[in-house]
């Protein structure tokens, strides 16, 4: 009898986990479908600021707000999902999923202090709205390191492959960690973990890793768009400044 309820509850553990999986995949989509919005809502913004309507550009900004809010939501509830999928113990009477996910909720947010207005891609959309009339000055209230450090702001934790050297957003197949976050090319990565070795590449990075839990997951690409994105930023704003030094001289 004993064995038979270990392994019903060992079935319902697994099933579990393999729905939240499922689950937190598919929110990781939609967020990735938010951050493509997003970033489709800040070129036509650029467009609008060059014709001069300012307050279309005012209205994105307040639906792009309130598409971060969402973001934020969303974010709460893949980290809901993990939390859940991996503490989740069957006990003996039945679980209310429902209340769970939402207390888990709930207390992510009173633990948070993120503001969408805040953001990093609201930062980015603002500066990029900013940069139509004024670019290389700074944005009002704001010096210029304060520029440097929000407007480089990324979710991926290394740029360079920590096996093959290559620029993250040079990699024709980047993949990610599930458990340390960390970027590697696939085949640089697969071939490290063939060799025997487990421990992740990155410098100081104590984390093992195994090959199931090395993947492209749904955010990886949008996000390293978005990197690209901020260094050809970066790069544009440079060559404006250097020639506005010329011009002074």
């Amino acid at each position: 009898m004993a064995s038979t309820s270990a392994s019903r509850t060992h079935g319902a553990t697994a099933r579990i986990r393999t729905a939240t999986a499922t689950l937190y995949e598919d929110n990781q989509s939609l967020i990735s479908d938010i951050r493509r919005a997003v970033g489709a809502m800040k070129e036509i913004a650029v467009d609008l600021e060059r014709d001069n309507q300012f307050e279309r550009v005012k209205e994105l900004e307040n639906a792009v707000i309130e598409l971060l809010g969402t973001h934020e939501d969303c974010s709460h509830f893949s980290s809901t999902i993990q939390s859940v999928g991996e503490k989740y113990q069957p006990g003996p009477e039945l679980t209310d999923f429902d209340q769970l996910f939402k207390n888990e909720v709930a207390m992510l947010k009173a633990n948070s202090s993120s503001d969408p207005q805040n953001h990093p891609l609201m930062r980015q959309f603002r500066e990029a709205v900013w940069n139509v009339h004024h670019a290389g000055e700074p944005m009002p209230g704001e010096e210029q390191e304060d520029i440097v450090m929000t407007s480089n702001q990324c979710n991926i934790l290394n740029v360079t492959c920590p096996l093959s050297g290559k620029p993250i957003t040079e990699l024709q197949h980047p993949v990610r960690s599930v458990v340390c976050k960390h970027v590697y090319d696939k085949e640089s990565i697969m071939h490290y973990l063939r060799s025997k070795n487990t421990r992740c590449p990155v410098a100081a990075c104590p984390k093992v890793l195994q090959a199931d839990k090395v993947v492209c997951d749904p955010l990886l690409l949008v996000e390293i768009d978005e990197l690209r994105a901020m260094k050809e930023q970066t790069v544009m704003t440079e060559v404006i400044e250097d020639f506005t030094e010329l011009d002074e001289e």
